[in-house]
C-alpha cells in the first residue's frame, strides 16, 4: 500500500502551501514604509492618513501618530478561566 506522501501530486501540495501561505500573510498587519511584519511586543504606530508604522520606521516619519499599540501573541485573549467552581462533594 502507498504511502500518503506518494499518492498526493506535488502540484497539489504546492497550491495547498501556497493557499496556507496566501492566509498567514493576509491576516497579518505590515509597516507600510518597510514591509516588515512587527515582532510580538513591539510598538506599532497608527497615523490619520491610515497607515501603520513599526518602532523603527517611526523615528523617519514627521508626523506624529493618532494611536500606538503592542502586538500581541495569537494566543492573547485565549485564557482559559474558572468562572463557576462546582460544589465540594460531601
Amino acid at each position: 500500500m502507498p504511502s500518503i506522501t506518494t499518492r498526493i501530486s506535488p502540484s497539489l501540495e504546492r497550491r495547498l502551501l501556497q493557499r496556507g501561505v496566501g492566509a498567514l500573510v493576509a491576516g497579518r498587519a505590515t509597516c507600510h514604509d518597510c514591509g516588515r511584519t512587527p515582532l510580538v511586543g513591539e510598538l506599532i504606530h497608527h497615523y490619520a492618513s491610515g497607515r501603520m508604522a513599526c518602532a523603527l520606521c517611526k523615528r523617519v516619519r514627521r508626523e506624529d501618530p493618532v494611536s500606538s499599540e503592542l502586538v500581541r501573541g495569537s494566543e492573547f485573549g485565549h485564557a482559559v478561566r474558572i468562572t463557576d467552581r462546582p460544589a465540594a462533594a460531601a
